[in-house]
């Protein structure tokens, strides 16, 4: 019987065990395709227990910290796959069981990167519920590697330094502005690899290649000789590379909110912002059929003269106060769904009577902060996953363009400030670049399911069309306004989306649900 030991700072192992009183000792697995020198990981033998001790945040307590019906478990993989034998780290686990007879295991990931996979799985169970689903897939989310529940985390800031963070604006585009945010990006970097465990190795060792082997471990682990995934957003990212590198062990993917293979980073930047300024026009739209509705004949200036003046002066809102960031930071989440408005709504008309609460509110929701000052990873990681997954951005003629461009596709944003070509943390990073850069190859992957909203405004509805061409799979188009729909309630999508991970059954070919 093997049982995954507790971490250590030194090379560890995967020992014999027995349970404890609460926890239910499973072994399904090796099962399919197991790469040489990693048997004992593929192999290993999970704990199953009570999910409160994973919960770290408010988010993760109120997601899965008392639910009954899931149960939780750390899984053991390599620091660096390259040194198997070396250092290891767990990987955070959430499940909830299939009730029927079961196919096998349906992992997810909810994007970012950064995102948790346990809270995400949680809090989909509602709908999961109504779908076949819940009858024939155990329900998997998981934590990747330095995020959430799994060990160690990324650390930079400490919560009061990503407060002070959100008050630091950063919008002075003078070289002296340009050379002091530079400065505050490469002290960012420095923290980053001294704030986390294995520091620079932990950095070069987090992104979606390292995601993806730790997919294909837990797969085995949950005794499944395929996978089948749920990606959404930046998990199209996870979905697509897994297929790359494990071909031979996909059974079914769906991929939801693509991000775009085709397009570098700046490129991507630029879309994104013409996404987000689609999503603000729908608003308007909605907005104006409202009597209260604080925007204008001319909606990009009306917002921007209600929230450039915090940039000077911020709105005091308790002991804190809500900054020019964070008012942009919460109208970028409400747009994320319809469901959002009527709070974004309500925070614009507070800012006119220079009250900040619900857009604070909407700011911390975002960037995962609960009410006592603690954020959870999902900020930190979000940047390291970035600084190894992507090249790195040094072209300052190419910066500035970009952000000419940026404010060209997204007025509403516009700040007022002349561009500017600040380096990112990125440029500074204590750990180099790990990801691909070639287009995704369908060579040896069956049909994937690919579903892209026509008025998504993080991943804009091209980026679907563009994945789902590359990987050879079949695109489902959606048309409304929100990022990500599968598991949402649309009984079209749904209904696809389900009968493919049952019985692998694909929609026709050009289908959209409205």
């Amino acid at each position: 019987m093997l049982l995954v030991i507790p971490l250590l700072a030194s090379c560890t192992s995967i020992v014999d065990g027995t349970a404890k009183p609460g926890v239910s000792l499973e072994k399904p697995g090796p099962a399919g395709t197991v790469p040489a020198g990693l048997e004992k990981f593929y192999g290993q033998q999970l704990a199953w227990q009570d999910c409160a001790p994973f919960a770290t945040t408010g988010s993760s307590r109120q997601a899965y910290g008392s639910k009954r019906d899931v149960e939780c478990t750390r899984l053991q993989v390599p620091l660096d796959y390259s040194k198997p034998d070396g250092d290891t780290i767990t990987i955070g686990v959430l499940r909830y069981r299939a009730t029927g007879q079961k196919i096998g295991s349906l992992l997810i990931n909810p994007g970012g990167p950064g995102a948790s996979g346990m809270a995400s799985a949680a809090g989909l169970i509602t709908d999961y519920r109504k779908t076949e689903l819940a009858k024939r897939f155990d329900l998997i989310g998981f934590d990747p590697r330095g995020i959430g529940a799994s060990e160690p985390a990324v650390r930079c800031l400490t919560g009061a330094e990503r407060d002070a963070e959100r008050l630091d604006l950063d919008v002075d585009t003078s070289a002296e502005g340009i050379a002091q945010t530079e400065q505050e990006n490469k002290a960012y970097a420095e923290k980053c690899a001294a704030g986390t465990k294995f520091g620079a190795a932990m950095l070069a060792n987090l992104g979606t290649r390292d995601v993806v082997k730790d997919m294909d471990v837990l797969r085995s682990a949950l005794g499944d000789a395929k996978l089948s995934y749920l990606g959404y957003s930046y998990g199209t990212r996870i979905g697509t590379e897994y297929a790359e590198t494990f071909p031979q062990n996909v059974r079914a993917l769906i991929l939801d909110g693509a991000v775009d293979p085709t397009q570098d980073q700046l490129a991507s930047l630029v879309a994104q912002a013409a996404g987000f300024q689609k999503a603000f026009d729908e608003f308007v739209k909605w907005c104006r059929e409202k009597k209260d509705c604080p925007l204008g004949d001319d909606a990009n200036a009306s917002f921007r003269q209600l929230t450039t003046p915090l940039i000077q002066k911020p709105v005091n809102v308790g002991d804190r106060k809500l900054s020019y960031n964070d008012a942009i930071t919460a109208t970028i989440q409400a747009l994320y769904s319809e469901q959002l408005w009527p709070l974004l709504l309500d925070g614009l008309d507070e800012l006119k009577t220079g009250k900040g609460g619900t857009l604070l509110r909407l700011a911390d929701a975002y960037l995962d902060r609960d009410d006592q000052g603690n954020y959870s990873t999902i900020t930190d990681a979000f940047t390291a996953v970035h600084c190894v997954d992507d090249p790195r951005l040094t072209d300052k003629n190419a910066l500035l363009e970009t952000a000419k461009k940026y404010k060209e596709a997204a007025p509403f944003l516009d700040d007022g400030n002349p561009p500017g070509a600040a380096l990112d943390s990125c440029a500074f990073w204590p750990a180099p670049v790990s990801g691909r850069t070639a287009p995704p190859k369908a060579d040896g992957i069956p049909p994937l399911l690919v579903i892209s909203t026509t008025g998504d405004p993080a991943t804009p509805y091209q980026a679907g069309v563009n994945l789902a061409k590359a990987l050879n799979s079949r695109l489902l188009t959606f048309e409304g306004v929100q990022h990500t729909v599968f598991l949402q309630g649309d009984k079209c999508v749904d209904e696809a989306g389900v009968k493919y991970l049952i019985d692998l059954t694909l929609p026709a070919d050009g289908t959209r649900c409205a």
